[in-house]
Formats: C-alpha cells, sequence, structure tokens
C-alpha cells in the first residue's frame, strides 16, 4: 500500500480559505462539533496523536488533564498555540504557517470546541513578519465566514528569545511580562492563575494543531496509515548545515534517520548531529535508528522538534559545541543561578580550548560544571545542557584531549544555527546575522564582541566541586 506523506504541507500554498475549503477544508471543524468533547479525544487517542513540540505527550491525555484539573482546581480552560520556534536548526512552524495557516487554525477551533476553553492565543515572536501577516490575514478570513470559536483567538507577538518557546514563559509573555520559567507547569495553573482558580492552560504546537485537523476530518484509521504503532502518522522535519539539500521534508514517523540525512537532505559525511540542544549528540552509530519518539529516546537522544543540525568531519567538535553552549548561556533567563552560571563557564571554557589556551584540568572542570548546571532549575534548559555537552565530550574525548594538547587555535568559524529562513528554490538557508552579537542580558552589543567572560570560574571558592 502506498501512503501519502504530504498531509500537512500542500504542493502549493494555501492562499485562500476559498482554496482551503475546496480541498476539504472545515470538515474537521463540522465533525468536532457533532462528537462533543468524548468524542473528539477518543478520536485523537484512536489516533494516536502525540505533540509535535518535543515530548511526544499524547494529545488527547493532555486536553483531558487539563479539564480534569479545571473541575477540581476552578477556573476556566485556555488554549495556547505555540509558535515561537526558537530551537537551533528548526523552521518547520514557520514553513507549515506560510503554506497553510487555515489547517492550523481550524486545528485551534476545533480544540476550543473540544476543551472547552474560554479564550485561545498564538504566541509567535514579533519577528516573524511574513508567519505572522499570514496568520493575520487568515485569522480574519475565518472570522469573517463566521467559523465557530474563530472570534475567541488571539495572536499575541513576544520577544526573539528561545525561553519564548518555554510554555511557561509564554504564558508570561501573554500576560504582559518577560519570557521567565515558571516553576508550576501550564496544566496545573495556567494564565492569570490565583490561589483558588488554577485556570489551567492547554499548551499545544503549531504542528500538532494542524494534525487535529486532519485527523477530525479523515479519521484515525487513516492517520495510522503513516508511522509506527507508538509513532502514528506524519512529522515535519528541518535539516540544515553541512548537507546538499537542506529544508523542511514531511515523512512518516519510523522512517531512519539515515534517510532523512542522506537520501533526502544530501548529507555526504557525518561527523556529528544535534537534534536542537536539549538532547544527547547524533553519531554515525545512531544513523539507522527509526524518527519516532521512544525509538530516538532508546537510541540515547531524542526527536525534539524535528530540527536537524548536521556537521560533517570538517568541523571541529570544540568549535561546534562552543556555538551551542553559547546559545545557551545567552538564552538562559538567570533566575536559577546554577544554569546562568554554569553555561557561561562551560562557553568561557570552550573558548579557551578554541584559543588554544586551555590545559587538560579545563576539560576536568567542564565535565564538573554538567554535574551543577541543572540544580534548583525551573526549566528543561539546564537539563538540555548537562545531556549535550556530557554526551558530546564522552562521544569525541579523544578530540577534546587532542585539540588541548595542541595547543593551536580552532577555525571558530561557525554560526549559531538559528535559521531565519530558507528559500525554497535554492535552498539557502539564512542565519541569524547578529546572534553572535548578543549578550548575556539579552541586549545586542553594537560592536564586534569578545568572548563571554565570567571570571569566577577560575575562583576555587565558586568552580564546580568534585
Amino acid at each position: 500500500m502506498t501512503v501519502d506523506t504530504d498531509r500537512l504541507l500542500p504542493s502549493t500554498p494555501v492562499t485562500s480559505l476559498a482554496d482551503h475549503l475546496d480541498a476539504g477544508g472545515g470538515r474537521g471543524l463540522e465533525r468536532a462539533r457533532v462528537l462533543g468533547t468524548d468524542g473528539v479525544c477518543d478520536l485523537l487517542e484512536d489516533a494516536g496523536l502525540r505533540g509535535r513540540g518535543g515530548a511526544g505527550f499524547p494529545t488527547a491525555r493532555k486536553w483531558r488533564g487539563v479539564a480534569t484539573t479545571a473541575r477540581e482546581g476552578g477556573g476556566t480552560v485556555t488554549l495556547v498555540a505555540n509558535a515561537a520556534e526558537g530551537e537551533p536548526g528548526t523552521y518547520k512552524d514557520r514553513t507549515l504557517i506560510e503554506q497553510q495557516p487555515y489547517a492550523f487554525l481550524e486545528g485551534m477551533c476545533i480544540a476550543l470546541e473540544a476543551t472547552g476553553a474560554a479564550t485561545a492565543h498564538i504566541g509567535i515572536k514579533e519577528k516573524f513578519t511574513t508567519p505572522v501577516e499570514r496568520l493575520r490575514r487568515a485569522l480574519g478570513e475565518i472570522r469573517e465566514a463566521g467559523w465557530a470559536h474563530a472570534e475567541r483567538i488571539e495572536i499575541v507577538t513576544g520577544p526573539d528569545a528561545y525561553l519564548f518557546g518555554e510554555e511557561s514563559a509564554m504564558l508570561e509573555v501573554i500576560e504582559g511580562n518577560l519570557p521567565m520559567p515558571r516553576i508550576v507547569k501550564p496544566f496545573e495553573a495556567g494564565l492569570a492563575a490565583s490561589t483558588t482558580e488554577a485556570h489551567p492552560t492547554v499548551v499545544n504546537n503549531v504542528e500538532t494543531l494542524s494534525h487535529v485537523t486532519a485527523i477530525l476530518a479523515r479519521g484515525a484509521a487513516w492517520f495510522r496509515e503513516a508511522g509506527t504503532e507508538d509513532s502514528p502518522g506524519t512529522m515535519l522535519f528541518t535539516v540544515v548545515g553541512d548537507v546538499q539539500s537542506p529544508g523542511v521534508y514531511e515523512l512518516a514517523l519510523g522512517t531512519p534517520l539515515r534517510t532523512l540525512l542522506t537520501d533526502v537532505a544530501g548529507a555526504e559525511d557525518i561527523k556529528a548531529v544535534y537534534s536542537g540542544v536539549s538532547n544527547a549528540v547524533i553519531t554515525e552509530a545512531m544513523l539507522d535508528t527509526p524518527l519516532c519518539f521512544d525509538r530516538m529516546q532508546e537510541s540515547g537522544s531524542g526527536l525534539g522538534s524535528g530540527g536537524f543540525v548536521v556537521y560533517d568531519h570538517s568541523r571541529a567538535i570544540v568549535d561546534v559545541l562552543s556555538v551551542l553552549v553559547r546559545f545557551l548561556a545567552v538564552e538562559s533567563c538567570g533566575q536559577c543561578n546554577a544554569c546562568k552560571l554554569g553555561n557561561s563557564a562551560m562557553a568561557e571554557l570552550l573558548a579557551t580550548v578554541q584559543r588554544g589556551e586551555a590545559e587538560q584540568t579545563d576539560l576536568e572542570t567542564l565535565l564538573r560544571w554538567t554535574h551543577t548546571v541543572t540544580d534548583q532549575n525551573r526549566c528543561y534548559l539546564p537539563v538540555g545542557s548537562q545531556i549535550m555537552v556530557g554526551s558530546t565530550v564522552e562521544a569525541f574525548v579523544d578530540e577534546f584531549v587532542a585539540t588541548v594538547q595542541a595547543g593551536e587555535p580552532t577555525p571558530a568559524d561557525l554560526p549559531t544555527p538559528l535559521v531565519e529562513h530558507i528559500d525554497e528554490d535554492t535552498g539557502e538557508v539564512t542565519y541569524h546575522e547578529r546572534y553572535h552579537r548578543k549578550q548575556l542580558d539579552w541586549s545586542y552589543s553594537d560592536e564586534e564582541p569578545g568572548e563571554l567572560r565570567l571570571e569566577a570560574i577560575r575562583d576555587p571558592a565558586v568552580s564546580p566541586q568534585e
């Protein structure tokens, strides 16, 4: 049986509500209004839909859990669609919004119907000008057409900060604050929560909600025609870095990672691959792992939000890790001292190695920082750092040692892989041009910056202990 894997990305962009309706749009919302809350959740459970934002949590279970919290903890349910997309190497949500915003918005209307949410918010970075404009125009069309619940959806633009995409920090931005992660998660205490009313919030990814629309329109059995038993359906994958054909691709879950990277994206030489900055490094020995949530986790890494950055053997692994750790050091919000201090210290240590000025004890100090960077963490950022740094040093320990022993500068020529745009015609990838000027306080320097400085790491009183 041939399975259609072009389920979310249309062959040509859908530029009007009329085009969406001509292609069968609207049927999912109509069916949701007939099925009601339990019926919609039963259907999503039968389909096995798992969130496409990174954790892979079952969507039906999330929706039901929030409804239970609202009953027991008081208050009303709210819905948030996470379109902030700040993970290095990822570009799928912006592509989806630009090419088919109506399916995503229909999914939001279905979620409003099924969860009973009073309001819905789309959190998206203000700098994503084209996706924001596409959403505003599409939202205006469905409101004018009288779609159920469309009038309760609002677009909230936020800052160019990694943590804006952290679900509890997104709630802070919607409430008018900085993107500072909370200790309590949205499904426990959501927007405008108080000591007496929980107001739990459902947070779903753009791709997840687009899948909801397709499942309601075409059924659970159709959805399961692609993918695996535990990871059904398709997923959008971004591939950038040292590949011939970077881009966003839709593949059935369960497809081997090697197929995506080599057959589809054209990687000819693979040294290290990173699925964002929250998972362990992927090496050549792991390339035959199926692209599904559980198998990727079992392999020692993770699927993340489906963005992969590929580095070939021409790259110094110290340069690769330095770029990624500096990103985490800058983006840490500073609420957890261990995170801000630890990531900044590791960034400086790696910069010392890059300059050819490090000693072997610096590598030992680097690893000790991974043991303390997660102390009292509010969000997953330092956990991801711990996993990424530890796994990279372990996988390439000989190269790290040799680099330190050589005492020579590395090329230090890699950009931070924050994707600004991928040209569909040429495959040219544009990265964040000014990111190297972003400072620890999230401001941008007007001049070319020096290294991140954290003199305290040389002080035994504050350095991590054995």
